[in-house]
């Protein structure tokens, strides 16, 4: 008889339970924050830069020529060996220079052997217009020999006079034949790495009429980048500005510095440096059809090696950055813009969504920096629901 008592009042229990459970998960599901689309204001760094891309090349380098011509017999290095300054390059076949250099000295020896005849011819016409002065003392000679004889001293002095000056001349020739001789023999002008090597032993090569290039020659380090920025980020980077730059082998290391110089000119696209001359309205269509980019140079140390000639670079020049300061996401702000003052919409637990006048500062396209307006954990409305607050 006390079974079906205590059967009523259990399932009493378990009705109050259930009252108290929809209870609680009304209160849960009523309508606050969670019904909107939020992000928070946060608190860290942020940085506002210019990106480009950029090729690593040598800041200090040189191209080494040959100054003579012939066949190149020996070339002592290959690409990537170290050398220092005064070492022995390349060996250029000597016969032609050998040759011309004997000819010039025996010329000079000629001409010698020419002046020392000259010479005695010299001293015998002195004599002879001595001894015609004698006679002319004693009225023994007639006055057209003494004429004669004085002629013939001044005749033979122009001639040695004139052997004189050609000794001079062949001498500066054997110099000349020296220099040439000396450039078969190719000397690095400057320590560093051999980047490049454009000829071969047993090449022929022919200085005449240009000075045919063989090796270059690199210091390693530092470096520089050539960056190229378009001509809308352009007007943002001077010279000492701080950047850093990436690599596709470093990984996340990154190479500080600051911005040497701007080239004041963008290099010339080809297809316009080919064309002789066209209209102007063919000339406005091809410029206004392509980007005009320009160069940027900024050097960094290359201590180990790890940069090299042609890499790929993804440079960052900063034009500001703050640290530990408040930051909100772009897209949560109306009209975002760099220094000015914009609207956010914040809402709160309960769902109440307040717009907030707020002050910017940097960005980095993400984010920007709130300097005023906002306070660290403030939750923005995003997306087109702002028109739904309470």
């Amino acid at each position: 008889m006390k079974r079906p008592r205590q059967t009523r009042r259990a399932l009493l229990i378990a009705l109050s339970l259930l009252l108290v459970v929809a209870l609680a998960v009304w209160l849960w599901l009523k309508p606050g924050r969670e019904a909107f689309d939020t992000v928070p204001v946060t608190r860290g760094d942020i940085e506002s830069s210019v990106t480009a891309l950029g090729t690593l090349q040598p800041r200090q380098y040189v191209d080494v020529g040959a100054q003579a011509s012939g066949q190149i017999h020996k070339i002592h290095v290959d690409v990537g060996d170290e050398v220092k300054e005064g070492q022995l390059l390349v060996e250029i076949d000597p016969s032609t220079q050998t040759a011309k250099l004997d000819a010039s000295r025996y010329a000079i020896d000629n001409l010698k052997a020419q002046l020392q005849e000259q010479r005695a011819l010299h001293d015998l016409a002195r004599q002879k217009y001595q001894r015609q002065q004698t006679l002319a003392q004693g009225g023994a000679t007639r006055q057209e020999d003494i004429q004669s004889a004085q002629a013939e001293v001044r005749t033979t002095q122009a001639r040695v006079n004139m052997f004189k000056a050609q000794i001079r001349q062949a001498q500066a020739s054997l110099r000349s034949d020296e220099a040439e001789l000396g450039y078969t023999r190719i000397y690095a002008p400057m320590s560093g790495t051999v980047v490049a090597l454009d000829a071969r032993e047993g090449q022929t090569l022919n200085a005449q009429q240009q000075t045919p290039l063989i090796l270059r020659i690199a210091k390693l380090s530092p470096m520089t980048v050539w960056a190229e920025v378009s001509e809308a980020d352009i007007g943002h980077v001077k010279p000492g500005m701080p950047a850093y730059f990436t690599t596709l082998s470093g990984g996340n290391r990154r190479w500080a510095s600051t911005v040497r110089q701007v080239l004041p000119v963008p290099p010339k696209p080809l297809n316009e440096a080919s064309q002789g001359g066209g209209s102007p309205s063919n000339s406005g269509k091809s410029g206004s059809a392509r980007v005009v980019l320009y160069t940027v140079l900024l050097d960094v140390d290359n201590a180990d090696q790890a940069l090299m000639p042609e890499m790929t670079t993804q440079v960052f020049f900063v034009a500001g950055q703050a640290r530990n300061t408040l930051l909100a996401p772009i897209v949560a702000l109306q009209g975002s813009t760099e220094g000015e003052r914009q609207t956010a919409y914040v809402v709160a637990k309960n769902g109440k969504v307040e717009p907030r006048d707020i002050r910017t500062g940097l960005s980095d396209r993400l984010r920007v920096q709130v300097l005023e307006g906002l306070n660290e954990g403030d939750h923005l409305l995003i997306g087109p629901a702002i028109g739904n607050g309470g």
